[in-house]
């Protein structure tokens, strides 16, 4: 595996790295398993939180300089990559700040005697991390993981790899000990290998169906936990009653953000009928409108996609749309430009026999339908083997909440696109996988939950 900086706006190779040997390798594994012994996993919780506090000012501070790579790597555009670093940082501090009410004994109520759950690490984890948000992928895993007293050891992917080794150089200047959290440079192979070392845990991953099947597998095969949070395609819903300028402004940002490569990002459009023509109208003009280039300079909304085989993949996955039926009401191919940039498309009269309708489409691509009323707007969100998050815009808040408790799907949000914070709970259902990051529910996905009683007896 070729770990490289390829600039996706100018087409041009920055740099190479050299991958872990296994001796490397061993050593890294050796230190993260010495350290769960010791007092810094085991022992008082003050100096981990204490790591956290630093590494959320240390974001702060480097904020410029993390979405400037980010911009280089992997494309994203620089007010994008610096509300990245901010979330990233408010992560770092919710959990200096929460974690030890969260940990807490619990008690338990039995007829036993006296009882409580107290909250343990559980060894080392193993994450398996995609470059669509280099930093933030990374610290939903680390942050808890500290907390906990878990070392990390992470395989981030083979195109960001100088985002991988600056947020291990901004952990270790946070403070924690050699050990604590590890960059490894290294293969699939090699992941599945670690997955089978005694010494291994936990595995958590963020990415494909295909990498999510193949880890899952093995970490069940090995009888380790794991957490997947795979891809979606979002619906955004938008009601005869919404708000159209705050809808159409939201599902711009929520199609076009990160190059609409995010795993959350709104790709099912779903319209009532009486906004229908209104909507699709307003947000078609937007999406020709966006303002597309360099990532690197603040008026850029759209930057290139973060690789040739990503945006050759979209590309095939457009043309096989169309050619089953589907109509482009904007865009549909390749920018006439150099990098790596796809036009802003916007997808409708497809069907359930079209192969595009069952796709997610992790790029510039919207797909829009038009329904008549709940019951078809539930049906057709319903009808996807994904189930991440979605969003819904609507006037009429009791109707819109009746209809997200419908949704089959993790996380739904009202009146804002699907978005992320420390505290709320991130992850889905279906075939966008299992486990939850951020939050309470986050923090307790690699904890030994561990049961004492004392008896009345």
């Amino acid at each position: 595996m070729v770990y490289r900086t390829l600039n996706p706006y100018t087409e041009e190779t920055v740099r190479e790295f050299a991958e872990h040997t296994d001796a490397e390798v061993e050593v890294a594994l050796a230190k993260a398993d010495s350290l769960f012994h010791t007092s810094w996993s085991k022992g008082d919780r003050g100096p981990r939180l204490a790591v956290l506090a630093r590494l959320a000012e240390l974001i702060t501070a480097n904020r410029d300089l993390l979405a400037s790579t980010m911009a280089e790597e992997m494309g994203k555009p620089l007010f994008q990559g610096q509300m990245e670093a901010d979330l990233c940082a408010g992560i770092a501090l919710y959990y200096a700040n929460t974690a030890d009410d969260i940990l807490k004994p619990k008690p338990v109520a039995s007829d036993v005697g006296e009882g409580w759950v107290e909250h343990h690490p559980v060894g080392v984890l193993l994450a398996v991390e995609p470059w669509n948000f280099p930093i933030y992928q990374l610290i939903r895993v680390v942050a808890p993981a500290i907390a906990v007293g878990n070392p990390v050891i992470y395989k981030h992917a083979s195109i960001v790899p100088q985002c991988a080794a600056l947020f291990a150089d901004l952990v270790r200047q946070a403070g924690a000990p050699e050990g604590a959290v590890t960059n490894l440079y290294i293969s699939s192979a090699k992941v599945a290998e670690l997955i089978g070392d005694d010494r291994i845990q936990g595995v958590a991953l963020t990415g494909s169906e295909g990498a999510g099947s193949k880890v899952g597998a093995r970490a069940g095969e090995m009888l380790k936990k794991s957490t997947l949070e795979l891809g979606g395609s979002d619906v955004f819903i938008v009601l005869n009653d919404a708000d159209l300028a705050k809808a159409v402004q939201g599902g711009i940002f929520a199609r076009l953000g990160n190059a609409g490569q995010i795993c959350t990002g709104a790709k099912r459009f779903i319209v009532e009928r009486g906004i229908a023509e209104a909507f699709t109208q307003a947000f078609v003009g937007a999406m020709q409108g966006a303002v597309m280039g360099d990532p690197t300079d603040p008026q850029t909304l759209l930057g290139p996609l973060a690789s040739r085989e990503g945006l050759e993949g979209l590309s095939g996955q457009v043309e096989q749309a169309v050619s089953h039926g589907a109509t482009v009401l904007t865009g549909g191919k390749r920018a006439d430009r150099s990098g790596f940039f796809y036009e802003p498309t916007v997808l409708t009269d497809l069907t359930s026999e079209n192969p595009a309708f069952y796709e997610e489409f992790f790029g510039p691509v919207a797909m829009l339908f038009v329904a008549d009323d709940d019951e078809a707007i539930v049906a057709l969100a319903n009808d996807s083997n994904f189930g991440l998050g979605g969003t819904i815009y609507a006037g009429d808040i009791t109707r819109a909440r009746a209809l997200a408790s419908r949704i089959e799907t993790g996380m739904v949000f009202i009146n804002t696109p699907t978005t992320s914070r420390p505290e709320l709970p991130f992850g889905g259902i279906k075939r966008s996988g299992y486990g939850r990051e951020l939050g309470d529910a986050g923090i307790m996905e690699f904890v030994n939950r561990k049961l004492v009683i004392v008896s009345n007896a």
